[in-house]
This record gives C-alpha cells, structure tokens and sequence, in this order.
C-alpha cells in the first residue's frame, strides 16, 4: 500500500467516524411539548396537574416553568411550587433570595419560555400552553441528572435545567439559575423599540 493509499484510506475512516457520530448526535436529539391547556389557579391544581407525578426531566421542566409564573403575583405561592418541585432538597434562604433578585424588573422572563411568547407580543402566550424542552447527546452524561433545554422566546440559544432522578423514580428540580437569566426586553418596555 502506497503513501497515498494509506491516506486516503486514514481519510475515509475519519470521515465515516464524523458521518456515523453525527447520525448518533442527530438521532439522540429529542423534542418533547409539554401542553397545559389551563394555568393552575391553586397550589391543588398545580399538584394535581399529569405532569406533576414528575415522570420524566421534561415533564419537570416544564412544570418550572409554570411555577416561576407565579412569582410576580405570589411569591410565596411560586416558592411552594418550587418546593414540591425539588421533593427532599427544599428551598432556603439563599435559594429563595436568588428568585427574588432574578424577578427585579423582569417578571416576563419565565413566560418567555411558553410556545408563541415574544418580545412583540410582551411575552403573552396563549392557550393551550406549551413549553417545548429538549434532549442532546449529552443530556444523560453524568448518571442521575438529566440536563435539558428550553428555548426562549426572548433568548438566541435554548436556556439549559437540570434535574436529578431520587430513589422513588421522580426526576426532581435540581438546577435552574440559567432559566432566569435576563432575556430580550418586552417591546412595549423597550425605550429604544
């Protein structure tokens, strides 16, 4: 085997290894719409909601979402949520404190995540309500904590939340900071719009 033959032989190996590693990437890729056709009124009805038996990362997610909604009318409302949503690890002081200086000026940024949301329409999003997440390749790279993501219709990139799995099977609220980060201003608040 010649010098060139060794090559282009190295090459088409580096290249199957490329197409066959995108075909894996593309095919771990998930989608998944989580559809609330009401907005809880009550801590009952949020509890009592199908997605609230936390079956899946997505499913926990989405219901962030919703319980960071509260916020702006009910802080302690939303920190119960929120609660229910990291089953044995509660909230503290700190945790709570976080929240709170995430929502200064900003109570739109958690429904910017709900399908139809955006900066025009001062992130109002009609029903059925719907939060799409995301799985990747890595999603499930350290054992018990499921990484995912939500786009935003305020952000360029989908916001990633992470959740862990507890010995009862539920995937539980584990990390969230990113999903509170600042986004595209409302129009109607934009001095510059």
């Amino acid at each position: 085997m010649g010098l060139f033959d060794m090559f282009t032989s190295k090459a088409a190996n580096e290249i199957g290894k490329a197409v066959k590693k995108g075909v894996t990437s593309a095919v771990n890729n998930k989608k998944e719409k989580v559809v609330f056709s009401s907005l809880p009124e009550s801590y009952e009805e949020f509890i009592n909601l199908p997605q609230a038996s936390l079956p899946t990362p997505c499913q926990t997610a989405a219901m962030a979402v919703l319980a960071f909604c509260f916020y702006p009318k009910d802080k302690e409302l939303c920190y119960k949520m929120i609660d229910f949503l990291r089953g044995p690890r509660p909230m503290n002081g700190s945790d709570k404190q976080f929240i709170t200086d995430r929502f200064r000026d900003k109570d739109y940024v958690p429904r910017s995540y709900f399908a139809g949301a955006t900066p025009s329409n001062d992130y109002q999003p009609t029903a059925p309500y719907t939060v799409e997440v995301r799985e990747n390749q890595y999603t499930y790279s350290v054992d018990g904590i499921a990484k995912v993501f939500i786009p935003s219709g305020g952000a360029d990139e989908p916001r990633p939340i992470q959740l862990r799995k507890a010995k009862d099977g539920k995937w539980y609220l584990w990390e969230y900071s990113s999903i509170l980060s600042g986004i595209r201003q409302p129009e109607s608040s934009d001095p510059w719009a």
